[in-house]
């Protein structure tokens, strides 16, 4: 399990970056090289990712896992774009991210038993 959420991470910081790393890095290079750009960075995000979903649907729900995995988008996401690009987070950071704490928990509540 524990294997599943660092792969997660990793896959995160990828797609992160090929997402929104370019609008601060390559804003003035040509769309078509951005987008080549962003490819061979998601390339590696799959690398992860994949792996990350096989080994978690062995102790994950088809629905939890993928709460996990918007979770760990969201934490990588909020954590890139205030060191990233200084956007300093809102009380609706906050706000959203009990949303997400709650769901997580309604989600987890109908675990099955292994």
């Amino acid at each position: 399990m524990g294997m599943t959420i660092f792969l997660l991470i990793i896959s995160n910081l990828f797609m992160t970056y090929a997402w929104y790393g370019h609008l601060k890095d390559f804003g003035t290079k040509p769309l078509i090289f951005v987008i080549l750009l962003s490819w061979v960075v998601a390339f590696f995000e799959y690398c992860f990712q994949v792996p990350a979903n096989r080994i978690g649907y062995k102790y994950f729900t088809v629905y939890q896992l993928k709460l996990v995995q918007e979770v760990i988008t969201l934490s990588v996401f909020t954590l890139f774009a205030t060191f990233y690009f200084g956007v300093k987070p809102t009380i609706n950071f906050l706000w959203a991210g009990m949303c997400l704490i709650g769901a997580v928990f309604f989600i987890f509540r109908d675990i099955p038993k292994i």
